[in-house]
């Protein structure tokens, strides 16, 4: 199906000297990484997010995300509702019922919402009156995880920290976790946010795993990271990432990125995480021009892996 090329996404302005930086560092392979303990296999939450059909409008996202098979769904940010303008699904001020209805209305659809976006950066002078009313939405909504994320050139981790603790036991009394991904920067792999999350200390803080950012953004290879990150990884937002042919994002599959070795660090936790599918496309080919077409694409991302972590699991289960 014919549709627009979208034009690929370009190397950040501080990549350069971050990648020449740590260059050595890209050159990490899996075999370095130490064992990984294994217990109770871990049920992962295949959850696409409206995201991908940022193009359409939500009631459509809601539709094609259940018509791909899925039973969970993670929220952000913008759809194009009538008359073509971006729409926030959910605005940063809007009261708990309407998360609540929007919560509903997800379930009657038989998908279970259990992610979303905060928009907000953590270190922004309104981050904690804004994460705090997204806390009540998602709880108000039945939504387990409310994901944050720093500027492309890292945040400011000491005010991290202390808004981390004071937001901490406010999700916890909702029922709620603050979960923190990679966004380039000082706060771009997983090992330094994992470094945050420890100091923080607080049972309903976590790291959620963004692969595709750790080496879209810092040019390095995320399976070491990964493996250094295991322990406070509570969820992922799945995108590979190439380097070649061209320096884009894309889905699952499409990439350079071995999600067998991504998820094995975390295969065996007896946790259950949500996988939030933020980016299903192929590299360097038009995205659809019908919703159709993003149907197709979420069906197969989610395919691709529930076979990997089928095949993971099966591969690696603790011997009897």
């Amino acid at each position: 199906m014919a549709s627009p090329l979208l034009p690929p996404s370009s190397r950040r302005g501080f990549l350069g000297a971050a990648a020449a930086a740590m260059a050595s560092a890209r050159l990490a392979t899996a075999a370095d990484a130490p064992a990984v303990a294994r217990g109770k296999p871990t049920v992962f939450q295949h959850a696409c997010m409206t995201l991908v059909y940022s193009a359409f409008p939500l009631e459509r996202a809601l539709t094609g995300i259940a018509s791909a098979g899925y039973r969970f769904v993670a929220w952000g940010t913008k759809h194009k509702e009538a008359g073509g303008e971006p729409v926030p699904m959910m605005p940063e001020d809007a009261p708990a019922d309407r998360a609540k209805a929007l919560g509903k209305r997800c379930r009657d659809l038989g998908l279970e919402p259990v992610m979303m976006f905060s928009t907000i950066y953590p270190e922004k002078p309104k981050a904690v009156e804004v994460l705090t009313q997204r806390i009540k939405q998602a709880a108000a909504a039945g939504i387990g995880q409310v994901l944050t994320f720093g500027h492309t050139e890292g945040g400011d981790r000491k005010l991290w920290i202390e808004r981390f603790k004071h937001l901490g036991p406010l999700a916890r009394d909702h029922g709620v976790t603050i979960v923190v991904k990679q966004h380039g920067g000082t706060t771009g792999t997983g090992e330094a946010l994992s470094a945050i999350v420890k100091e923080v200390n607080d049972p309903n803080v976590w790291v959620n795993y963004d692969a595709g950012n750790v080496m879209d953004y810092l040019n390095l290879d995320p399976i070491p990271d990964v493996v250094k990150t295991a322990p406070e990884i509570r969820s992922f937002c799945i995108k590979d990432h190439r380097n070649w042919p061209q320096d884009q994002d894309c889905g699952p599959g499409f990439g350079e990125i071995d999600h067998y070795r991504l998820f094995e660090p975390v295969a065996f936790t007896g946790l259950t995480m949500p996988l939030a599918y933020e980016n299903i496309f192929p590299a360097s080919v038009p995205r659809p021009a019908a919703p159709e077409g993003v149907d197709a694409l979420a069906r197969q991302a989610r395919e691709y892996c529930e076979a990997v972590i089928t095949g993971l699991q099966t591969a690696l289960a603790p011997k009897p």
